[in-house]
């Protein structure tokens, strides 16, 4: 358990990076986020890839990612918003990780990501009606992909101690 990975995931702007890196700050361990990693590899933002390449090329990169991630040890992985949506990411990443939701109702989200242009699956007139729409379509499988379930709804800390209580790291 202790040199097992610990992998966040859950819907856009639930706290990922920022409990991420608290996480880390708190245990030593090296956070990596996946989209930073796949920007890196292609030389351009999640959101040109998107545009310039689709979303089934972008989709590809993320399960490299978790596949090659899934394989190290004692990470703290940030996964984007929609990796856990894929049973191929699920089942690359059970091997090694213990999968955590950090768990954030529709309304935050929207609270913390009215002003974002930065997240091309929300690009679009009504932001609070593409969250609703989203979330509702993945909430099941998010639910399902978890070892853990943890309130994002609450200052990083907070989520931060309740994740490391959640996998036997406290």
């Amino acid at each position: 358990m202790m040199n097992r990975n610990i992998v966040l995931f859950g819907f856009m702007g639930c706290g990922k990076s920022t409990v991420g890196a608290e996480l880390s700050s708190n245990t030593g361990r090296e956070l990596v986020d996946t989209d930073v990693l796949i920007e890196q590899a292609e030389g351009m933002s999640v959101s040109e890839i998107f545009r310039l390449r689709g979303e089934p090329y972008f989709r590809d990169l993320e399960h490299d990612v978790c596949r090659a991630l899934s394989g190290r040890e004692r990470l703290i992985i940030s996964a984007g918003g929609g990796a856990l949506t894929f049973q191929r990411n699920i089942d690359a990443l059970r091997k090694g990780c213990e999968l955590v939701l950090i768990d954030v109702p529709p309304e935050v989200i929207y609270a913390r990501l009215k002003n974002d242009t930065t997240r091309p699956l929300l690009q679009q007139g009504d932001k609070m009606a593409a969250i609703r729409d989203l979330y509702a379509r993945r909430e099941a499988v998010y639910r399902q992909a978890a070892d853990h379930t943890v309130n994002g709804n609450q200052p990083r800390g907070f989520v931060a101690l309740d994740i490391m209580k959640a996998v036997g790291i406290l």
